[in-house]
């Protein structure tokens, strides 16, 4: 594993939607296992990839072994819900008089951020969880977490819940949640790019937001789909005008990718590049692909 995420139990994953923070949750997590940590992937509220990017069949909300070492969960408000609730009330039928009561469901929609709560409530849980001989259920929790604007929103919810609830049990959860999240010993950040310009900007301000808003330490930055160079000017010389072209977009890209890591490299955090990857099919090759190149750096 990459020696600043080596010593990290909970790892989350985010950058702007479509620059592949899944794909690199996914390989980080592979990697990881690899490595001999218990392994917790968790997805959150999203359309579940991670199995099918690593041929297996679909995970649904229940913790489902995926490789060895390696485990998968998609985390869903309905059923976090109901989990977090029992974690309150200790009893089913407890739950069941309260939170399947028509009237109280409808009253619950309107606790700012209870929705958010309960899904990170879910995944930290298990952060905690310990085996019978007191060792860790799981080494090692990646979250493929919500994109940009979300995910700050998403991580502030714990000191949102402090500021507004009074004390009790709500509190006092929200208050171990936000201590694990900022505590830079226990978790670290890992921001996805693409050496194109918005997303490049977006994840300057995430890093910004994530530090100064919700006080979370960027561990990584991973410019996904890095362009070497290649060519030359003087290698479009006498060529067709189709290979021409090929080439003078390759060294555009080039140079985009040239100035995408300079930019992130202001931020004072490491940054590693994935090459971009040519395949017809994006299936678990090339994630193990991925994660040999993340293991190997």
């Amino acid at each position: 594993m990459i020696p600043e995420l080596h010593d990290k139990r909970l790892i989350v994953v985010t950058g702007k939607g479509g620059v592949g923070k899944t794909t690199l949750a996914c390989a980080l997590a592979l990697q990881s296992a690899r490595e001999g940590k218990r392994t917790l992937v968790c997805e959150v509220n999203a359309r579940e990839r991670i199995s099918a990017l690593l041929g297996r069949p679909e995970v649904g909300p229940e913790v489902t072994a995926l490789d060895e070492n390696l485990w998968a969960v998609d985390v869903r408000p309905h059923e976090a819900m109901r989990e977090y609730a029992l974690m309150l009330l200790k009893f089913e039928s407890i739950y069941n008089a309260v939170f399947e009561n028509r009237v109280v469901r409808y009253f619950l929609r309107f606790i700012p951020s209870l929705q958010e709560l309960v899904l990170l409530g879910k995944i930290l849980f298990h952060l905690k969880e310990k085996r019978p001989d007191g060792s860790w259920r799981f080494d090692r929790i990646i979250i493929d977490a919500p994109a940009t604007g979300h995910a700050i929103t998403f991580f502030s919810v714990p000191q949102v819940i402090i500021d507004t609830v009074p004390p009790g049990a709500m509190s006092s959860d929200a208050s171990w949640m936000r201590d694990a999240l900022v505590d830079p010993a226990t978790t670290a950040v890992v921001l996805v790019s693409l050496p194109e310009e918005m997303p490049v900007n977006e994840t300057l301000e995430l890093h910004a937001a994530l530090r100064d808003r919700v006080k979370m330490t960027t561990g990584l930055v991973v410019l996904n789909g890095f362009v070497e160079p290649r060519f030359g000017a003087e290698d479009a010389e006498g060529l067709s005008p189709e290979l021409a072209e090929m080439v003078t977009t390759h060294r555009t890209r080039e140079a985009m990718s040239r100035e995408s890591l300079e930019k992130l490299r202001g931020l004072g955090v490491r940054v590693v590049t994935v090459p971009r990857l040519l395949l017809a099919d994006f299936d678990r090759k090339a994630i193990e692909r991925i994660a040999a190149l993340l293991g190997g750096t």
